[in-house]
């Protein structure tokens, strides 16, 4: 009698990447971690990772983004009321980032660090879901916009920071805890928020906003920074989703965005008819009020971004470690080691900068590190975010037509990676804001070169490709149409600096050779010979 092979034991599949220590797996971050001052939570992050990694976290961030928000514009009986309903699984991965203090935690430690490890945490987390930090990372960056307005930060600030998520929609007095969102786009000025018709018309002691916003991210969120033109110009307004009489304000949610990906976020489109809203800051200087949010915002999309990319290598070293083809494992095999370590290089490469940019955000008396956080942010934003979706969808590869299918976490990290170079400024807002850093605050360009040149005279490639950048500094031809090359190569320099002083010299060595030496290829699994991949990919892979 013949016997046939069982069918439901499927032969050289990889085993799921789930019940790991997500921080404790990715030694790059650990090792960042320690070396930008947040080492004492060294355990806390271990516990988180694990959180991370276990079968329960990774569900939801599949049930929340296979169950995308609902908008309810009525009740049953026509009554208005502008709410949005998310899937159960969105509500335990906003718990938990909200019990961790992913939302809050640096307002709350303030302590040295503090910036450091809740970036650990972001980037952790992250692997989860992507969609649900929006309004996380919303609600972080708010707190240094509204510290503008002493009597507003007195009153909403012990809100914003408590560990309780309260989703309900409910005014603010009868919550333990809140989250804010923000409101500037427009249909006709999209980045050109000074382009904005939305009206601010003053109204005993404060104001009534009338107009609409193109974009307005978690909807559900219990206050909102909103810009609005006032009598003496563009300002910024603090806009809660009740009023303090207790009445809904006229906040009216027009419909959800349709988007690539990020699906267990909604992002809306909203009217204002009148709505009751206070003034944050000076009038007339609504962008100055509000750029410490976006730049607060702009470090989680670095982030939002490093984490991405780790998650992708980890799935792709994870696959390649577990399946064979032609008689071997795939790791094992030359050129698929050439493209996972060159993937790992850039995965640990956006690690090193994305740390070292939060301690920047830690170091808040330090005018030196106040200075290099003015330009770092933009151009770390710029590189992390580009390099980001181009990673994906090599990882993906890595793991065939498995990759491709809706089963595998591939699909949603490629969707979701074209986003965060979008958020809080594309690619050329970023290139076009280093430009205008580099001519009205030359303080920012010495504080970043000074960082760099923390690594010169290690390797011989890293100075040329430092030597190249101030020449094309000084070059008065090198203006805005050149401007993505030069924050390319501000970026590698910053990251070149960082893996030659910290990496290991395997990886060192081959991000100088791939990245900044001569032999460079435009694809990933292009290094140039003479390099060991295996421990490269063996720092990066995760060992379950």
């Amino acid at each position: 009698m013949t016997v046939l092979p069982e069918v439901d034991s499927p032969a050289n599949q990889p085993p799921p990447l789930e019940g790991y220590d997500v921080y404790g797996q990715d030694t790059a971050l650990v090792e960042a971690v320690a070396r930008e001052g947040g080492g004492g939570a060294d355990g806390e992050l271990r516990a988180f990772g694990v959180l991370a990694g276990s079968p329960q976290s990774i569900a939801w961030g599949v049930q929340a983004n296979a169950n995308s928000p609902v908008l309810r514009t009525h009740d049953r009986y026509g009554a208005r009321i502008d709410e949005v309903e998310y899937h159960p699984a969105y509500h335990e991965l906003m718990r938990v980032s909200v019990e961790h203090g992913v939302h809050s935690s640096p307002w709350r430690d303030r302590g040295a660090g503090a910036h450091v490890v809740r970036a650990a945490r972001f980037i952790v987390w992250n692997q989860v879901d992507a969609g649900h930090l929006c309004p996380i990372s919303m609600t972080y960056s708010s707190v240094p916009a509204l510290r503008v307005s002493a009597d507003l930060a007195a009153e909403w600030e012990p809100r914003i920071t408590a560990l309780e998520y309260d989703p309900r929609n409910v005014p603010a007095v009868d919550k333990a805890g809140v989250l804010v969102g923000m409101a500037m786009t427009e249909k006709q000025g999209g980045s050109d928020v000074r382009a904005n018709t939305t009206r601010a018309e003053p109204a005993g002691g404060a104001f009534r906003i009338t107009g609409h916003k193109w974009f307005c991210s978690a909807p559900m969120c219990d206050a909102f920074l909103v810009l609005a033109q006032a009598p003496r110009g563009l300002s910024c307004f603090w806009l809660p989703r009740w009023t303090p009489d207790g009445a809904r304000n006229a906040f009216r949610i027009q419909r959800l965005k349709d988007k690539l990906g990020n699906r267990s976020n909604a992002s809306s489109e909203v009217e204002f008819h009148g709505a009751w809203a206070q003034l944050v800051g000076e009038e007339g200087r609504g962008v100055r009020t509000i750029i410490e949010m976006v730049n607060h915002t702009r470090l989680d999309c670095v982030l939002g971004a490093t984490g991405n990319m780790r998650q992708a290598v980890a799935q792709a070293t994870h696959h390649a470690a577990h399946r064979r083809a032609f008689g071997r494992e795939l790791v094992d095999q030359p050129l698929m080691m050439n493209v996972l370590a060159d993937l790992a290089l850039d995965a640990e490469a956006a690690t090193a900068i994305a740390l070292r940019l939060a301690r920047a955000y830690d170091s808040r008396d330090n005018e030196s590190e106040a200075q290099f956080r003015r330009l770092a942010t933009a151009v770390s934003k710029y590189w992390t975010c580009k390099r980001q979706t181009t990673l994906v969808a090599e990882a993906l590869e890595c793991l065939g037509g498995n990759g491709y299918v809706e089963e595998s976490p591939m699909p949603r990290l490629l969707r979701e990676a074209p986003l965060n170079g979008i958020w809080e400024g594309s690619g050329n807002v970023m290139c076009l804001d280093v430009l205008r850093a580099i001519v009205k605050e030359p303080a920012s360009l010495e504080a970043l070169l000074a960082e760099v040149d923390l690594a010169a005279g290690a390797d011989r490639r890293f100075d040329a490709h430092v030597a190249a950048v101030r020449a094309s500094l000084a070059d008065p031809v090198n203006g805005e149409y050149s401007a993505r090359r030069l924050v390319e190569r501000l970026a590698l320099a910053l990251q070149g600096s960082l893996l030659v002083r910290f990496a290991p010299p395997p990886v060192a060595d081959a991000f100088c050779a791939a990245r900044l030496g001569d032999g460079a290829g435009l694809a990933f699994g292009t290094l140039p010979s003479g390099l060991d991949p295996r421990p490269i990919i063996d720092r990066a892979r995760p060992k379950l």
